[in-house]
Order: C-alpha cells, then sequence, then structure tokens
C-alpha cells in the first residue's frame, strides 16, 4: 500500500473522502515498521557511515534484521521490568542500536530519547520526569564521548544503564556495566508477550522547549507517529527505492519521525552518517561523493546544512538525488534558490513541531517550489491562521487568506498535552494546539511562516516580523545567515538588531551590510539599529538558530553601552524561561547611592539587573 503523490490540496481532499481506516495501512508505530518488514524483508533499512572514509563500507541492517532486533530490545525492556507506562531513557547517536531501543522500548512501554548535550541535572529532571525505569546510553567512545556525562546524570537519578559501544569490543566499554548489544543477542526474535498496543497508547514522550529553562516533555501516542509517519511519504514521492542521508538526532522528531519512521514505514533507506551525524567534518568534506556511492535519492537537511552544502564544491556525480527537504527553521527564498542554482537538486520545505509528532505542512516534491511556503497540510487534518490580540489566539476567528495570524492545528497527529498537564496552556487549547508560528495561508492552501509570535520585536506600538528582515539580508551576495532579535530600548521598548555571517572568502564590515541591505528592509520602522557580523551562530543540536543567545547577546551590548561611563563596570547576562537576566559588577566596596543611580537610568530598559561590589 502506498499514497498517490500529492502535488495540490485537492488531491489531499480527494484522499480525505476515503474511509481514515482505509488510508493508512497500520495505527502504531511498531505496526507500520512491522508491515514493511513482511513486504521488503531483504532490504536495507539502515546504512551505518562507521566513519567519514570513503574507503570504508558501510554497516548494512535489513528489514528482518531491523524487526528481530526490535522484537529482542522489547523482550529485553519486558524482562527488566518496564510496563506499558514506564519509559526506557536513551542517551545515544541516530546509529543501528539506537533504533533497537527506540523503537524496541514503544513495543514493551514508552521510549524517551534525551539530548545528551544538556546539562546533567537537566537531563536528570527529564528521567524523573518521564518515570523512565532504565537508561540505555552510549559507552565510552573516542568519537562521541558521552559516558562523563552519563556518569554526572545517574550520579543525580541512579537507574540501571546498558551501554551500547559502538565500533569496539566489549572490553572497550566501562568495566561492569551490562552491553546492550550483548543482551539482546540473549533474547528471541520473535516477541515472548503481546504488548496490547493501540493507536491511543502512549509510544513516547519528547522533550521540547530549547536548552534552557525547566523541561518539558511532549506526549507521543502510535497513533500520533503512525500519522505523521505514514502520509508524509505522499508528499516526499519517496518508495521502498528511497535512499535518504538522515544525520539528525534521535531525540528530535525530525530524526526520528519526519526523515526516520517516514522512512521506515515505506521500506525505504536510510544512510546513518557516523557518531556525529552532520558534526563529523570528514563525512562533510566527502558529503557528495557519500551521495554518489550510496547513490542517495534525497538528502534531511536544515537551512543552516543547506547552508553548509551550498558553499561546499560538488566534486561527484549527485545526479541521482532527486530533493533536498528542510525544516527546524524557516527557509530563506534566497538561500534555496541558490542550492537549486549550484547543486541541480530541488530544495522543499517542512513545518513541524514536537507536540504533533514532528509534521504540520510539507512542500509536495512533485509540485514547483513555492517561495516562502512550508507547504501543504497532512490529510485528515486542519491548519488555519487566526487573529493574534493580546497575547492569545483566537480559536474562533479565520484569518482571510494571505492575512497573517497565529498558526492553529488539530489532527490525529497532536499530542495529548504534556506530562506536567499545567503545562498545557496557552498550546493545547482543547483540540487545537496554538503553534506560535507567525503567518498565513494562501488561496491554493500553502502555509507561509513568517516568524514567531514571541519572536515578533514591538517597537513602541509597531509589530516587526524580524523574518522578513532577514529575508532582506540573505539576500545579499556577502551573507551567509541572519538572525534578527529585539535589543531592549529605553524610548521604544525593542529595537531590532541583526546577526550575520558572512560567506566563505567574503569580507564586509557592518556598516557598509547595513547601509547597502537597509534601503531593501520591508519597512523602515524594521531596519536593525546595528548589525554585528559573527564568525558562527548559535544552534540547537540539529541545527536550528538559537535566538535566546543572540538576544542576551544584544542585552549585554545595550547594557554595557550605557554603562560605558562607569569606570570598571562589566556586564554578565544570560536566560531563563525566555526572559533576559543581567548582573552588573562594579568595581570597590558597596556602594547604595551609585546602585541607585545606575538603577534609575536603567529602569526603562525591560531588563532583570542585579548590581554586585568587588574586584
Amino acid at each position: 500500500m502506498s499514497l498517490t503523490p500529492f502535488r495540490t490540496l485537492a488531491d489531499i481532499e480527494a484522499l480525505e473522502r476515503s474511509p481514515y481506516e482505509a488510508a493508512i495501512p497500520a495505527r502504531t508505530t511498531y505496526g507500520l515498521i512491522a508491515q514493511a518488514a513482511q513486504r521488503h524483508a531483504s532490504r536495507e533499512a539502515f546504512r551505518y557511515l562507521p566513519c567519514g572514509d570513503l574507503q570504508l563500507p558501510p554497516l548494512r541492517v535489513t528489514y528482518a534484521q531491523l524487526l528481530h532486533r526490535i522484537h529482542q530490545a522489547a523482550n529485553l525492556f519486558r524482562a527488566m521490568g518496564v510496563g506499558p507506562d514506564d519509559a526506557v531513557a536513551i542517551l545515544a547517536p541516530n546509529i543501528p542500536e539506537t533504533q533497537y531501543a527506540l523503537w524496541g522500548a514503544q513495543v514493551a512501554g514508552r521510549a524517551c530519547p534525551i539530548n545528551y548535550l544538556l546539562q546533567p541535572d537537566h537531563i536528570a529532571a527529564l528521567l524523573e520526569a518521564s518515570g523512565a525505569r532504565l537508561v540505555v546510553a552510549l559507552g565510552p567512545n573516542g568519537e562521541l564521548d558521552l559516558w562523563p556525562t552519563v556518569q554526572k546524570v545517574l550520579a543525580l537519578k541512579p537507574l540501571p544503564v546498558l551501554q551500547i559501544l559502538a565500533g569496539g569490543e566489549a572490553g572497550d566499554g566501562a568495566a561492569g556495566v551490562p552491553v546492550f548489544q550483548s543482551l539482546l543477542a540473549q533474547q528471541p526474535e520473535a516477541l515472548t508477550f503481546d504488548p496490547g498496543l493501540h493507536p491511543d497508547r502512549v509510544a513516547a514522550l519528547f522533550h521540547t522547549g530549547g536548552t534552557t529553562g525547566a523541561p518539558k516533555l511532549a506526549l507521543h501516542t502510535h497513533g500520533n507517529e503512525a500519522h505523521t509517519s505514514w502520509f508524509a511519504h505522499g508528499f516526499y514521492g519517496f518508495d521502498e527505492h528511497a535512499v535518504e542521508i538522515n544525520g539528525f538526532p534521535l531525540f528530535h522528531v525530525a530524526g526520528a519521525f519526519v526523515y526516520g519512521l517516514s522512512m521506515l514505514a515505506i521500506g525505504a533507506t536510510q544512510v546513518l552518517p557516523t557518531l556525529s551525524g552532520m558534526r563529523n567534518v570528514a563525512f562533510v568534506r566527502h558529503y557528495w561523493k557519500f551521495c554518489e556511492r550510496e547513490r542517495v535519492t534525497a538528502l534531511a537537511c536544515v537551512p543552516t546544512i543547506l547552508a553548509t552544502l551550498v558553499n561546499t564544491p560538488v566534486d561527484a556525480d549527485i545526479s541521482c538525488v532527486r530533493v533536498a527537504y528542510t525544516g527546524g527553521s524557516p527557509l530563506p527564498a534566497e538561500l534555496a534558490a541558490q542550492f537549486e542554482q549550484r547543486t541541480g537538486i530541488a530544495v522543499r520545505n517542512i513545518l513541524g513541531m514536537t507536540e504533533c509528532a514532528g509534521l504540520v505542512s510539507i512542500e509536495p516534491a512533485q509540485a514547483p517550489r513555492v517561495p516562502g511556503s512550508t507547504g501543504l497540510r497532512l490529510p485528515f487534518t486542519e491548519v488555519h491562521a487566526v487573529p493574534w490580540r493580546d497575547g492569545v489566539a483566537q480559536l474562533a476567528e479565520r484569518c482571510a487568506p494571505g492575512e497573517t495570524g497565529v498558526v492553529i492545528l488539530r489532527g490525529p497527529h497532536v499530542s495529548p498535552g504534556y506530562t506536567d498537564a499545567a503545562r498545557n496552556a496557552g498550546m493545547f487549547e482543547g483540540p487545537w494546539i496554538v503553534s506560535g508560528d507567525l503567518g498565513h495561508i494562501d488561496a491554493q492552501g500553502h502555509l507561509h511562516i513568517t516568524g514567531r509570535a514571541k519572536d515578533v520585536i514591538i517597537r513602541g506600538s509597531h509589530n516587526i516580523d524580524p523574518g522578513l528582515v532577514e529575508e532582506a539580508f540573505l539576500a545579499h551576495p556577502a551573507v551567509a545567515l541572519c538572525a534578527v532579535v529585539g535589543e531592549p530600548d529605553a524610548y521604544a521598548g525593542e529595537l531590532p538588531v541583526a546577526f550575520v555571517t558572512l560567506r566563505p572568502g567574503v569580507v564586509c564590515d557592518a556598516a557598509t551590510l547595513l547601509a547597502e541591505v537597509a534601503p531593501h528592509v520591508y519597512e523602515r520602522p524594521a531596519t536593525p539599529k546595528r548589525v554585528t557580523v559573527i564568525d558562527a551562530m548559535p544552534v540547537t543540536a540539529i541545527g536550528k538558530i538559537y535566538k535566546p543567545a543572540l538576544r542576551v547577546a544584544a542585552t549585554r551590548t545595550k547594557l554595557s553601552e550605557l554603562l560605558a561611563d562607569v569606570p570598571g563596570a562589566s556586564v554578565v547576562c544570560g536566560e531563563q524561561g525566555g526572559a533576559v537576566w543581567a548582573q552588573v559588577q562594579l568595581p570597590g566596596p558597596a556602594d547604595a547611592a551609585l546602585e541607585a543611580r545606575l538603577r534609575e537610568r536603567l529602569a526603562a530598559i525591560a531588563v532583570k539587573t542585579a548590581f554586585s561590589f568587588g574586584s
């Protein structure tokens, strides 16, 4: 069973005239993988690249082997006491063993893959919130040394741990810690228990909310994950012959579902590029040659990866590559056009959210790219733009085609909510998710995202959409990446400032860049007060630009300017829960009068500021 490729909204609406149960072959995560394994037992599910050396062959895993390993992992977890409501936490990169743990945990209980780059105390809090019974983690490894973090986490939250050994023998692991692969091999290749799976059963817990602030865990049901993962291929136009590079981590919905389970559901092949994925310098250097060697047909990207690849000379025959899909942050139309021109590979955009198992909309590969669009909604879902007033989405109203509002959605992919129901307010409103994305839907049904509601810069009473300002900078030939954020201002409340990185080998100073771009910014109040040229953008683990770090930098610059006449004053800034804070260090003994004067000076700046004295 496969879907006729989608090209227009009419194709989606035609499918929706069929009963839902007839449009999807299985409504559980395990069911999708199992039916693909039955049809394509000998096809390769994974090709794992052990390193960036083109001379070394990949490790190949067939669908029959994958299904057996999932059964063994589920049997192992159930034998270790994991029940339907218990979680298996996973701290490991996207390699075959992690895949076995992820999908096996969803059969025995629940999977909770965690970003191993988080601080140990944050990971420990996620373990506590998830109800994890055990941890599967990458053991000691020279390329990706997670084990010290794992030890710190387990000191805070003691749990049984199984180590995954990658590229070594048992003796290379941590002494006395059970080895995941060894225990798998001792389990039967068929399930030894009835998992009682159904669409409404919770399959996984995925954390969201960035890398700061209190942890949030979104619940995923089997029905949520099956919905996004099955219907995705109708947009991609993929079948079992597709070969995709998936360098995304499995703790993110992109790696697990958007580019992961969507491939497993149809019997296609994923190329998993080394322990460190797209952070492996040797792999990226030989990226196009790997595409030729593995006969890759599709690339899984975010805009920052596209920006890297557009500047990587094509030194191989990549005629087999048909499309590059990208998501995670808005796709600059200029970047997409440059990539297509330089590589001959079509670029298509995706909008996803953790809270709906990874997908809201996708641009069909078999239709022309619509600049600025994130594509068409998934089948059997609703997506609308609604007015945003007084910080609240007006759910009962609808924006006209082309009119900007906040995007809301509902459908079979919408999560039941967070593990802490108190955190649902503002995101989960009845059957609706309030995405926080600003955008509009055009007359053809394409969704366009122009920014985040919380990213809107308010200059006086005037709303500035940073996405449109960023587009103006990205059209400049010197600019590789751009992010615009609000800097606190005593008069206007906020002023836009821009951070940019330059293309390799290009020299351009900030003042010249601002002067050349300013005439092209969509409106005068949106013209940035300042441009800062930086070597690299701060990014999350999957390559999304991390704007909170830039807001912190903008605030630190502003406060430093305001305190420039105070000898010896220094400013430290940080971010927590979306709010920027500042610590001003002043020399000498405590001086109440000086502190009072400075507090008065900074009173109009909406930044929580503390003062301290001393050397």
